[in-house]
Order: structure tokens, then C-alpha cells, then sequence
């Protein structure tokens, strides 16, 4: 523990750190990780202003070192003032000293020695004693803002701070999953992830079985270049399939060496390795961590440090996106149906065997909307959306189709006329070229009045003239012809069977073939599921009987 320098403290862009309980917590959850604690508990009473305390086994502190450690501007975390090699989570030594200025803060620790050392801090007064305690460090602040009255009067209700808190600490959970972090509110445990290193066990106790069953791990490395030379970047964590989703992107986590931050341009990275298996209003479940070499990343960019400055970030982004996608591609994401016991509960999504698409017997059609299937040995019912299920198959044909610069086309005769607003026409006409890669012969003729010489044509399905106005619209939003995915979905649509249309059975079975063949057969364009899944386990429970062996 040590004093920095003046160069040092004045190169450093020090906000105040105090701004609401969470604050308080994320602080010293990060001195416990930089202590290189494996266990760290939280306890908090109310929203955070009572009283919040945080114990963990890292190193602890000698009596010399905790008493530096409440004075501003101590630090043991920035080796020789150089913020260009910043390996751990602190570095501003301000924290202890910005909070024991708002609150009252009680710091016990030991390093390891026969006794260990407890400093309290209270109005400005410090008083240092020798106490019992093991190795590790605790710290316990009372009184939040006791000093600070307007401050506390601007806090939420207590039950919002302390979403705020349990936010905080769930995102360390989940990024440092070989940590066992634990979570109590007013004397009730919220959490407690085991820290046996794996991010699934830690999913479960911060979500629930749902979310940590569906979903898959990933561990990628790539180089990209940074000044001319190649570092390597290393991706890890947790993506939930597409069937588990939030409304908000709240549930999209990202750690830059270990550090949890708020990267808009990584979240949104994560969101395009999903491609089209979202639905449209909808963000995924994911937890990723980034790891690259400290000198590509400036950690001095924002007060509190929420963000940090990537060099390369556009290669950064890329390699992030790319290890989503490619884990996606090689999960199992096909959803598989759990029979409730008393018949009337939905059904409910849990995790299956690798696909057997290729090997599965077609038994019958359901309503004329569903394919029902015979899978694996005979002891596995699939059920096969027809429609999610040929738009699935529509869209991959027709991106492939878009990408030659081949898409099929139909010619109509009578051509359809279509009326558009007069700029939604004149853009038909600056829209020429797109509108022919995507397979539309039209013009406008007058007026808003439009007429529709050729529509696209995927697999030999012709597309209804109206799906020019989803295309349109497209292509003015700027969807096309870079990013397309969404406008290509929507004609997916329109040509795909439909429920009520009556299959064949080898009609039946060369759908779910296809399907098969699919990059991605598991979800429509639109993120919806083609596939269910009903084991002979599930029905024998569902009816009460054993199920056979052998």
C-alpha cells in the first residue's frame, strides 16, 4: 500500500465515487476480487444506506497498510503510476477514503498474521485497533449519506437501490464465475453461486434451471491487430438460446478482463452473433467475458469507471460477434417440451440431445399445421412447425440466392398495381437496383400508383406483390442491401406454407429434411421455435406409467 504521486493523481480522470449504495458495493466487491478472494459474501439491510457489508478470504492488509488505505489517493493496484498497464479492477485509491466521507466505515483485516487490525473511520476521526480475524478483509459501512442529506433524499425506494445493488453484484457473479459470491438482503440469502469456475452453475443460482439448462458456453481466441501487431483476444461466458429473452438489454453482460462494464457496441456485437434467432423487440441472456493484453485498454475514460477505451475496438467487436455466432451454429437449439403434471401448464423449455433431424421418420400431420415426427430410437416425438419451419428454410434459400446475385423471380401477368404514398413511389424508382437483387420488377406509373411486374419467387413459391412494401421499407431504413436479414425474413414469409395447408407425408418429410440442412433449423427468421421435442420419459410421466427400457 502505497501514496501515489502527484503526476499520477492528476492523470487520473477521479470522479466521486459515492453516488448511491450500488457504488459502495461495486467498490469493494472489486478490492475483494484484486485480493485475490475466492470467496466473497454481500449483506445488505434495506437499500443500502443502513448498512452494507462485504467479507471475502483475498490477502488482507497488514495494520500499516489499512491504516494508508483510507486515505485518498493509496493504492496497491497501479504498478509504478503506470495507467497504461492497468491489470486490476482499482486503481484510483479513492474509494475507501470517498465513502468513510459519507458514511461511517469499519475496515477489519489481516494479512495472514497473528492478529489483525481493525480501522474505523467516523466523521473524520480515525481509530485503529488490533482484533481477531482470519485472513481476507471486511467491510462494513453504516449510515450512507448521514452527512449527505439532499444526496439521500434523491435515492429511489429502497427495493429500487437494492435491484441496483443485486444487478451490480449478479454481473460479478456471472463474469467471475471461479468466485463464490454470495448475496443476502436483510437477512435472507438472495444468491449463492458455488465458484467452481463454471459460468452455467453460475447462471443457475442467479437465474434459475430454465436459463442455466438452456444455454450454451463458449471459449474462443482470436488475434487481431493493434499497432501493427497481434494480440490476441479471448472470448468466454454463457449465451442463453434464443427461447429465453428479456425486453430490455439489461441481461446482456460483458466483462473487459474481468472488469463488468457497459459496452453498447460489444452488447450490440453479442446481439448480431444471434442473426436472426431473436425476435425483433427482444435481447438475449448472455454473460461474456473479454480478455486482452492491458496495454489495449485505457480504463481512465469515465469517472466511475462504467466504461472503458478499447484500441482496435472495431476488431474487438468483430471477434466478439463472430464467437457468439459461431457458438450458436453449433448448439442444439431446438426446444424440447416438458409435460406438466397436472395438464394445464404450458410447455415448458428444457435442454435435449444433439439434432437427429436427419434420421427422424414422419408419423402424421397434426391440424394441417403441425409435422409429427418419430426421432432417435423411436422414443422421441418431434413436433415441426410447418410454417416457422419452410420460413426458416425460405430465408436461408433466398440469402443465399441475394448473396450470388441470383435471386428466383416470377413474372406476373396481369402485373399487380399497388398504391403508396407519393415519396414511398418516388423511392421505388431511387430503389431500382435493390429491388431487382431482391427479385421485384416494379415502377411507378403515376401518382402513389405502383405496378408490380415481378415478385420474388423462393423455392418456387411466389411471393404476394404486397410484400414490395416490406421491402420498401426496408431499403429506406437503410435494412439493405448491407443489412438485410430483417427485410429477407419478412419475404421469407410470404411464400412459406402456411397452418392449414395439407402436406404428403414425403412432402412432410422433405421439409423437415431441409429443415435439417439449415444453418440455423432451430427458430423461424423472426426468432420463433420451428421445433419441439417430447421424450417417452415426459409422456409416461404425463400419463403415469413407466417408461420402456431397452
Amino acid at each position: 500500500m502505497r501514496r501515489l504521486d502527484r503526476e499520477t493523481v492528476d492523470r487520473i480522470a477521479a470522479g466521486e465515487v459515492v453516488t448511491r449504495p450500488a457504488r459502495v458495493v461495486e467498490e469493494l466487491l472489486e478490492n475483494a476480487l484484486d485480493a485475490g478472494a475466492d470467496r466473497v459474501e454481500v449483506a445488505v439491510t434495506g437499500g443500502g444506506t443502513e448498512r452494507i457489508r462485504v467479507d471475502d478470504d483475498g490477502r488482507g492488509m497488514s495494520e500499516d497498510e489499512a491504516t494508508l488505505a483510507v486515505e485518498r489517493h493509496t493504492t496497491s493496484k497501479l504498478p509504478e503510476g503506470d495507467l497504461r498497464a492497468v491489470e486490476t479492477l482499482g486503481f484510483r485509491g479513492e474509494a475507501l477514503a470517498s465513502i468513510a466521507d459519507v458514511a461511517t466505515l469499519t475496515l477489519t483485516t489481516n494479512d495472514g498474521g497473528p492478529r489483525g487490525t481493525r480501522v474505523r473511520v467516523e466523521d473524520g476521526e480515525v481509530t485503529v485497533d488490533t482484533t481477531g480475524r482470519g485472513r481476507g478483509t471486511t467491510v462494513e459501512v453504516t449510515d450512507l449519506f448521514h452527512n449527505r442529506p439532499a444526496r439521500r433524499e434523491s435515492l429511489a425506494a429502497p427495493a429500487t437501490e437494492f435491484e441496483r445493488i443485486s444487478d451490480r453484484v449478479a454481473a460479478y457473479a456471472l463474469l467471475r464465475p471461479e468466485v463464490a459470491v454470495t448475496l443476502d438482503h436483510d437477512g435472507r440469502r438472495t444468491f449463492a453461486t458455488p465458484g467452481s469456475g463454471s459460468v452455467a452453475d453460475a447462471a443457475l443460482a442467479v437465474y434459475d434451471r430454465e436459463v442455466a439448462r438452456e444455454s450454451t458456453t463458449l471459449g474462443a481466441e482470436t488475434g487481431v491487430a493493434v499497432d501493427d501487431r497481434e494480440v490476441s483476444v479471448e472470448v468466454r461466458g454463457l449465451l442463453a438460446y434464443p427461447s429465453i429473452t428479456r425486453a430490455s438489454t439489461d441481461h446482456v453482460r460483458v466483462a473487459i478482463n474481468g472488469r463488468p462494464v457497459a459496452m453498447p457496441d460489444l452488447r450490440r456485437a453479442i446481439e448480431r452473433g444471434y442473426g436472426s434467432l431473436l425476435p425483433g423487440d427482444r435481447h438475449p441472456v448472455a454473460a461474456l467475458s473479454v480478455s486482452l493484453p492491458a496495454r489495449a485498454v485505457d480504463p481512465n475514460v469515465h469517472p466511475t469507471k462504467e466504461r472503458v477505451a478499447l484500441r482496435a475496438a472495431d476488431a474487438v467487436a468483430d471477434a466478439v460477434e463472430e464467437a457468439a455466432a459461431d457458438a450458436l451454429s453449433t448448439a442444439d437449439l431446438r426446444r424440447s417440451a416438458d409435460v406438466a403434471m397436472d395438464l394445464e401448464a404450458a410447455l415448458d423449455p428444457v435442454e435435449t440431445a444433439p439434432s437427429v433431424l436427419g434420421d427422424v421418420d414422419v408419423i402424421g400431420q397434426f391440424r394441417d399445421s403441425y409435422v409429427l415426427c418419430a426421432a432417435g430410437d423411436g422414443d422421441e416425438l418431434l413436433v415441426v412447425d410447418q410454417h416457422a419451419a419452410h420460413e426458416r428454410i425460405n430465408y436461408e434459400r433466398l440469402r443465399s440466392a441475394v448473396a450470388a446475385s441470383d435471386v428466383p423471380s416470377r413474372r406476373l401477368d396481369p402485373p399487380a398495381t399497388l398504391s403508396l404514398s407519393p415519396d414511398a413511389a418516388a423511392a421505388v424508382e431511387a430503389h431500382a437496383d435493390d429491388l431487382s437483387a431482391l427479385g421485384f420488377d416494379a415502377a411507378p406509373f403515376g401518382g402513389g400508383a405502383v405496378r408490380v411486374r415481378a415478385v420474388p419467387a423462393p423455392l418456387g413459391r411466389v411471393a404476394d406483390p404486397e410484400s414490395l412494401r416490406d421491402a420498401l421499407a426496408g431499403l429506406r431504413e437503410g435494412e439493405a442491401p448491407d443489412g438485410r436479414d430483417a427485410l429477407l425474413a419478412d419475404l421469407a414469409c410470404h411464400p412459406s406454407l402456411k397452418a392449414g395447408d395439407d402436406l404428403s407425408d414425403e412432402a412432410a418429410a422433405a421439409l423437415v429434411e431441409r429443415l435439417g440442412a439449415c444453418d440455423r433449423p432451430f427458430a423461424c427468421p423472426h426468432g420463433r421455435p420451428t421445433v419441439l421435442a417430447i421424450d417417452e420419459e415426459h409422456l409416461a410421466r404425463g400419463f403415469d406409467r413407466h417408461p420402456r427400457r431397452g
